[in-house]
């Protein structure tokens, strides 16, 4: 048992110290090498973090900022041909810009060839690499690295430098390089973090609770209780060694759902697993497995591992001893309870692998395995309780047909993400919520009794939980309906199609007065004596434009925020030019800052030590913060309370 819980510690906390290591997601490394007398080679490797992904060279207008490569001086050299990738990128129509993007999501090589003219062989090269990259929660702003070479390809400064400044090392730079700023506003301040990957942690472990209790009521796990009973019956061992054994048989289901949950997630590894959240094909394919196991489940046909495999596995169970044949008996349940187990898995480990890393998946899974484990543990140990537990019958049966319902509505959001990114536009927004309303129709016409599948019993009445089950059914159906005319449903806002595909539409979103000038907001500010929003967005920040239709066009936020803040959105992907470009020192290093985007940009990373977006920030009239920082999460009431608290301690200093 001992051995059991610390291999399962030891899982657990690698992977939280492997999460908590990465904290750049995108570092260049550039160097030249000479391939002649007279010609060269310029290589710029970028190193992706799991999770995220580096845009390509050609991107659309009105997206995010593509990978260019610029030259500020070529003395003695000149270029041969253009930049050259290692390989191409993978392509994806965005689902909430409606733009063809392409990127690259693993490390990525560019080479640009280039010839010695000077007659002596001396050359110097300098210029910018600007890139952005995104994950599915954040975008690091547009940014840039410089890069400079001399003679003999010998580089002038180090090339290994990282993008991501979650904590900028030197903020502090001299006053010429820094806007004009007599009132303290751009001064850096420290910036308390959010409780975003803490909340989400929490948010993965109940679902997979959630996920492990709804598997064990399914007609492939429930009937493995008695047989799990039965089991430790036969070993005739005393009450202590029962109890022993029944912890051993409860970690042992633990470690195993534990370990097949990461295995999945190391083969495909956690970015390329989190690509089926988002990928299309992946998506079609998703949708196709759900629809296959809700027909089989309405009964139509058995989707089960081949019965060789649990027999085998069963049957050494039978034959070995002490905690050998244990581990068997887990093994045999993981085997048997597959074809109920395998959707909810499946989907479990998309969703929790939206954190890039084998945190998610390993909270997940091992929240699942826990629910399944529990009761099996206890029925070990207390196997009188097996008199006062429901037999199987035509019950589970209900059970399996409920689930079918319930992954029939879930394909449904699967083949709408693919749907959005091949426009084919056959599955807009009224459409899936039509078919929605009919399955939670029909749903809770089955809990009652008014429709039957062929293998059901016939139900001469309505029980009480499938009285509630139907009333909550049908409620559901209720709520959908007034979406059909462009309602919001922010219950269900994170399954269903974007408002933008509704072709009738009354919802009419919030429009809010803003700043897009930092010092302008704050001056306006400082004179109306109001607190400040800052809101550092982006063009090309899919997750800003979730938070806007989610949180800010609701009445609530609207009406919080117009009425007690000065709001100002600042957009770190501008592209327009600055009047008067200036340079800053930043890691020890010069940065040219250009372009309006790249003036707010700075201001996030030197003034708050931050650089993803959306990040919001409420401020006093002299630029100290009120309270922490808000990354992407679209709880309307938490994002509420957040504003009041700030707007509450606003008002105490005053």
């Amino acid at each position: 048992m001992r051995r059991l819980v610390s291999l399962l510690f030891g899982v657990l906390l690698g992977c939280a110290f492997l999460s908590a290591q990465v904290a750049t997601p995108i570092t260049w490394e550039t160097s030249v090498k000479k391939v002649s007398q007279n010609e060269g080679v310029i290589q710029f490797k970028a190193s992706i973090e799991p999770g995220w992904h580096l845009y390509g060279l050609s991107l659309p207008e009105g997206g995010p900022r593509p990978t260019t490569f610029k030259y500020d001086l070529l003395d003695g050299v000149e270029l041969v041909g253009g930049v050259v990738p290692s390989r191409q990128p993978q392509e994806k129509v965005d689902m909430v810009f409606h733009l063809k993007l392409n990127w690259w999501d693993t490390d990525v090589t560019f080479e640009q060839k280039f010839k010695i003219t000077s007659p002596a062989g001396d050359y110097k090269i300098e210029g910018t690499v600007s890139f952005q990259g995104c994950n599915d929660t954040a975008c690091i702003a547009p940014s840039k690295e410089s890069f400079e070479f001399s003679e003999g390809g010998v580089p002038a400064q180090s090339g290994n430098t990282s993008v991501d400044t979650v904590a900028v090392s030197e903020r502090s730079v001299s006053a010429s390089v820094v806007p004009a700023d007599d009132t303290g506003w751009w001064n850096p301040v420290d910036m308390p973090g959010t409780e975003k990957e803490s909340s989400s942690w929490l948010y993965i472990f109940a679902w997979g609770f959630i996920g492990g209790l709804i598997a064990l009521m399914t007609p492939c796990v429930w009937p493995m209780i008695p047989l799990t009973v039965s089991f430790f019956l036969k070993k005739g061992s005393s009450r202590a060694s029962s109890i022993r054994d029944a912890f051993i048989y409860g970690g042992a289901i633990v470690v195993i759902y534990l370990a097949l949950g990461l295995l999945i997630t190391g083969i495909f590894d956690a970015g390329k697993l989190n690509d089926l959240s988002t990928n299309a094909v992946f998506n079609l394919l998703f949708f196709g497995i759900l629809v296959l196991f809700a027909v089989s489940f309405f009964g139509a046909f058995d989707i089960r591992l081949p019965s060789r495999w649990s027999n085998s596995v069963d049957s050494k169970a039978e034959r070995t001893t002490g905690i050998v044949s244990i581990f068997f008996m887990a093994f045999t349940l993981a085997l048997v309870s597959f074809s109920c187990t395998g959707p909810i898995i499946g989907t479990l480990l998309v969703e929790a692998a939206s954190s890039g890393s084998l945190t998610g998946p390993a909270i997940g899974m091992g929240a699942f395995a826990l629910a399944l484990a529990i009761p099996f543990t206890l029925f070990a140990i207390f196997p009188s309780w097996l008199k006062e537990m429901p037999r199987s019958g035509g019950w589970l049966n209900s059970v399996k047909v409920v689930l079918g319902f319930l992954e029939l509505a879930l394909s449904l959001k699967f083949l709408s993400v693919a749907d959005l990114a091949y426009g084919w536009g056959i599955l807009d927004r009224e459409i899936f919520l039509s078919l929605w309303i009919v399955i939670f129709v029909l749903l809770g016409l089955y809990l009652l009794g008014k429709l039957r599948f062929a293998h059901d019993s016939e139900v001469s009445h309505v029980s009480i939980p499938r009285f509630f089950l139907s009333i909550a059914s049908l409620s559901l159906a209720v709520y959908l309906v007034p979406g059909l005319w462009g309602a919001p449903l922010k219950g269900v806002s994170a399954f269903v199609p974007p408002l933008y595909t509704q072709d009738f539409n009354l919802y009419q979103g919030a429009h809010f007065e803003e700043f897009d000038d930092y010092d302008k907001g704050m001056a306006y500010a400082a004179e109306k004596s109001m607190p400040v929003l800052v809101d550092f967005s982006g063009y090309g920040c899919v997750n800003c434009r979730k938070m806007e239709g989610a949180v800010f066009d609701t009445p609530e936020i609207k009406e919080l925020v117009a009425g007690n803040f000065v709001l100002i959105k600042l957009m770190v992907d501008d592209k327009k030019d600055l009047q008067h470009p200036y340079t800053v020192m930043e890691n020890g290093k010069k940065v040219k800052i250009e372009t309006v985007g790249e003036k707010w940009s700075y201001l996030q990373r030197y003034k708050f030590a931050a650089s993803t977006q959306p990040f919001y920030v409420i401020l006093d009239n002299n630029g100290e913060p009120m309270e922490k920082s808000y990354s992407y999460d679209e709880n309307v009431a938490k994002f509420a309370s957040w504003l009041e608290s700030g707007l509450k301690k606003y008002k105490e200093t005053k």
